[in-house]
């Protein structure tokens, strides 16, 4: 259900606390005595039969009692009652509960019995089996949790009260504050998804932390933290890392938990920091909430002591960053001004007796470097220079945490001597830490995140990547053949058909039947190759080389029917049911120098397909050097997952090895991308091996599993936990003299939005958003522009001629993708011209293919001319129920026919 009714959750104007007491070590007690304590002002009433006044306040016996309509409801009595005191509130006009209680178990009923008795009323229920509600801006803490917070602008989501606890004691001897501090319990209604929602939008929370152990709806949670992380920094801990770990969330939590490399791919792919440890979780915050996100990552470091610098770079290494390589003309400029024992490299070791004025020509001349992204600065205090003065040379080049626009990480070590030069930077701004492991952990956070938040903005396609040609009817063709014979395993030349339509390079292959045949298709093709190999062709086999199935480097076709004989025989005595369809001839592909990898898809449990990357070969499970990705993808999107594994550095070449044709790879993995997405029935793909070298690839062995139920639909896969640009809803029109190119909205029509605003009267905005708007900060309009396409969707009508934004059409769905909120912006010199119109049809067309009941849109009783082509379009319109000053225009899309 998202936020509706949520903002009742963390700014009540009044509080019932059903079940609170003065029995000492109770629930009861602890949650009233952290209301009171924290000073919340709005009406508070206890609820107990059993007394007259709690900790001051009048005590009422039942809910029916209470003189007032509680906005938030805090419930902490037995699992039974629970259903019934939902019930009773939700009849009083309450629409938001926290459930402290626990043991509504799913088995006893009592869980979906709570969630019936509140559906009527949409009251939002956080919990239950919940530490509770901290919101400390609304003085509002209805929890028992054991310290009161401090207010500031962090959020904390918690799927465990433990961890939520642990961290309000660690936040309080370290003075962290908090925005909101929200325990979520079983989920039963409220979940991570929904809290992302609110706080997004939350002008008091400037960064999100989270502690989750499962995600029960990826699709709504990546929707979710998509939106979230492209407006603050979103980051987190998500526990379950290994299989062991990973059981005991589910059991703890009564959900499942996806493969953690999984997980990674999903939260990267959000531009969400994921980081391991409780004690990083706020030192990441801090790190990320000072920057913007880079384009590249390499430091640089100028230290006072070399061994300091050694350290730093042996960690970055470790972490996987990357070293910056200065110029020549850097070189030469810092010869001028250190001494001739200077390092002569990165880290700039400046020498221990480095002056102030040492420190700031050092920094200005690498800040300066083209090859610097990140800036790394160090002391170590000694006899013959200050810390202090080092620092204020330091702090006099700083602006806003930058120097030269570069993020700057100081570490100042050592304790009473650096105390003071710290005191020093982070009253410039700068970002300080104690020891060199910390400042290369916090570059590696600012290098993770920024590498996400470059995934974030991408939107690959639903459509063929870049030029690539795939032949999805001859692919589909082979799909409903396999599904007919109610197979659920394509045999070898089957699969190579399929990914060669998609583009993937595959050896000939001949598929004999007999041992003679085999004889005879391997005469024909040793007339032009110098060796062949002979695989097994069965249904009941998965793996062919785990049962003697595959022969290779075979000279002569007798020798090919031998290797066919001596196949059936090994399989016979493997599994004699086993039914063997025939053998596979192909020739051997020699390249002596190609790289084996493994390219293939799955279905993960929890967050649907998922494209893997890796070294491949029989010992792939041995040498476990994979990466997976969430697809869609696109040519960055793929390179990224080649990246990520060891192999993919090897594949750039070293020594004497050239490089491996790494486009052909990148088009390879674009290709199972799109198989993904255009075939929902494609369970499972295995490409192994695809031989890669200077030449280019190709695939030698192929597997492709399918559901033979699903395997006639056609995509969009609607299983994709990220949904593709739907580029389906790209089209051209022409409005007299002039043609406009529709299409939904990319994160780079940002740079449209400025000069379509200057074109667009204050009246006509007034009249969009219902309310005068001046300025439109850069955040709202990366979030107006970096949609995900799942609940939202906006159609741009762009100038055929200039390419400038002419008009926009917008729609947010609700929850339960019934009904969605429209709007529509045409660009003031453009209006009467028949656009709006357009957009208004097209937007129409994707709601209803998208399954939606219904758009209603909210408008200004004196925006007569949006009215009337709402009417015209077959709108019914009638007045907001609760400002008289507003129509909802709704059309109904099962009768609509403009």
């Amino acid at each position: 259900m998202t936020i509706r009714n949520l903002h009742h959750a963390i700014a009540p104007r009044s509080l019932a606390i059903i079940g609170a007491s003065s029995r000492a070590g109770s629930l009861g007690r602890v949650v009233v005595e952290n209301v009171v304590a924290m000073g919340f002002e709005g009406d508070v009433w206890p609820v107990n039969p059993k007394y007259e006044e709690i900790a001051g306040l009048h005590c009422y016996a039942r809910v029916a009692d209470i003189p007032g309509i509680p906005e938030l409801a805090i419930i902490v009595t037995p699992p039974k009652s629970v259903p019934g005191l939902i019930r009773e509130l939700g009849q009083r006009g309450t629409r938001a509960a926290v459930v402290i209680t626990a043991g509504l178990s799913i088995e006893s009923g009592l869980r979906q019995a709570m969630l019936d008795a509140a559906r009527p009323f949409l009251l939002r229920i956080i919990g239950p089996n919940t530490v509770g509600l901290i919101v400390p801006a609304a003085k509002l803490n209805a929890s028992f949790a054991h310290l009161q917070p401090q207010l500031g602008d962090i959020a904390l989501l918690s799927q465990s009260g433990a961890i939520a606890t642990s961290l309000i004691d660690w936040a309080a001897d370290n003075h962290v504050g908090f925005s909101q501090i929200i325990s979520l319990g079983d989920m039963a209604d409220v979940d991570a998804a929904d809290c992302l929602d609110l706080l997004a939008g939350d002008p008091k929370t400037r960064a999100i932390v989270m502690y989750l152990e499962a995600v029960p709806n990826p699709r709504k949670f990546l929707s979710a933290a998509r939106a979230a992380a492209r407006v603050k920094p979103v980051v987190v801990i998500k526990s379950g890392r290994h299989a062991e770990a990973a059981k005991a969330a589910a059991t703890h939590t009564g959900a499942l938990s996806g493969a953690d490399q999984v997980v990674d791919a999903a939260l990267r792919r959000a531009g969400v920091l994921r980081i391991e440890g409780l004690g990083e979780l706020f030192n990441a915050t801090e790190t990320i909430g000072r920057f913007f996100p880079l384009e590249r990552t390499r430091a640089a470091i100028v230290t006072n002591g070399g061994g300091a610098g050694v350290l730093v770079v042996d960690r970055l290494v470790d972490l996987g960053c990357e070293l910056a390589e200065f110029s020549p003309e850097s070189i030469r400029a810092l010869d001028h001004v250190l001494p001739a024992n200077w390092s002569r490299a990165n880290p700039v070791d400046i020498i221990g007796d480095a002056s102030p004025e040492r420190y700031r020509a050092a920094v200005d001349i690498v800040s300066k470097d083209a090859a610097t992204d990140i800036l790394i600065i160090m002391n170590c205090p000694t006899g013959l220079a200050s810390p202090v003065e080092a620092a204020r040379a330091v702090a006099s080049l700083a602006e806003a945490g930058t120097i030269g626009g570069k993020p700057v990480l100081t570490c100042w070590l050592g304790s009473r001597a650096a105390r003071g030069g710290r005191h020093v930077l982070q009253e410039a701004g700068l970002a300080s830490y104690e020891t060199p492991a910390d400042v290369a952990i916090a570059t590696s956070y600012l290098a993770k995140w920024s590498r996400a938040q470059e995934s974030l903005v991408r939107v690959p396609s639903s459509r063929t990547n870049g030029d690539a040609t795939y032949d999805r009817d001859a692919a589909h063709a082979i799909l409903l053949r396999v599904a007919a014979d109610g197979r659920w395993m394509l045999n070898e030349a089957e699969a190579k058909a399929v990914i060669a339509a998609y583009g993937v390079p595959t050896p000939e292959t001949i598929v004999a039947a007999s041992p003679e045949e085999t004889e005879r298709a391997a005469a024909a093709i040793l007339a032009r190759a110098a060796k062949v190999a002979v695989k097994l062709v069965s249904k009941s086999v998965t793996h062919k080389s785990d049962v003697g199935g595959v022969v290779l480097d075979i000279g002569t076709a007798a020798g090919a029917r031998e290797a066919a004989e001596a196949i059936a025989t090994r399989l016979n005595h493997h599994d004699p049911s086993a039914v063997i369809e025939g053998f596979a001839v192909q020739p051997m592909i020699e390249r002596r120098r190609a790289r084996e990898l493994i390219l293939g898809t799955s279905r993960d449990p929890v967050f649907g397909p998922v494209i893997l990357f890796g070294s491949g070969g029989v010992s792939v499970e041995v040498v476990a050097d994979t990466a997976v990705a969430l697809p869609p993808l696109d040519e960055m999107l793929a390179g990224d997952l080649i990246d990520r594994t060891r192999i993919g550095r090897l594949l750039a070449g070293f020594r004497d090895e050239p490089p491996t044709d790494r486009p052909a790879i990148v088009r390879v993995l674009c290709a199972l991308s799109q198989l993904t997405v255009d075939f929902p029935g494609i369970v499972s793909m295995d490409i192994n091996p695809l031989l890669a070298d200077k030449e280019g690839v190709v695939a030698l062995d192929a597997r492709i599993e399918i559901d033979p139920v699903l395997a006639t639909q056609l995509g969009p896969n609607r299983d994709l936990a990220i949904r593709p640009y739907p580029a389906g809803w790209e089209k051209e029109v022409k409005l007299g003299e002039r043609t406009f190119h529709l299409r939904p909205i990319k994160p780079a029509d940002a740079s449209l939005y400025p000069a379509f605003l200057e074109k667009t009267a204050p009246d006509d905005i007034r009249l969009r958003f219902l309310a005068p708007r001046k300025y439109f900060p850069d955040q709202m309009l990366v979030r107006l522009t970096q949609i995900d396409y799942e609940r939202e969707m906006a159609l741009v009508a762009l100038d055929g001629d200039s390419g400038e934004l002419a008009g926009i059409a917008r729609l947010y769905s609700d929850p339960d993708h019934e009904t969605a909120e429209y709007g529509l912006l045409v660009r003031t010199d453009l209006q009467g011209k028949g656009l709006g119109w357009i957009l208004l049809a097209q937007m129409k067309d994707y709601a209803k293919a998208d399954g939606l009941k219904r758009i209603a849109g909210i408008m200004l009783h004196e925006n007569t001319r949006m009215l009337r082509m709402c009417r015209e379009f077959g709108f019914s319109i009638d007045e907001h129920p609760a400002d008289a000053r507003l129509r909802v225009a709704t059309l109904e899309l099962a009768s609509a026919s403009p």
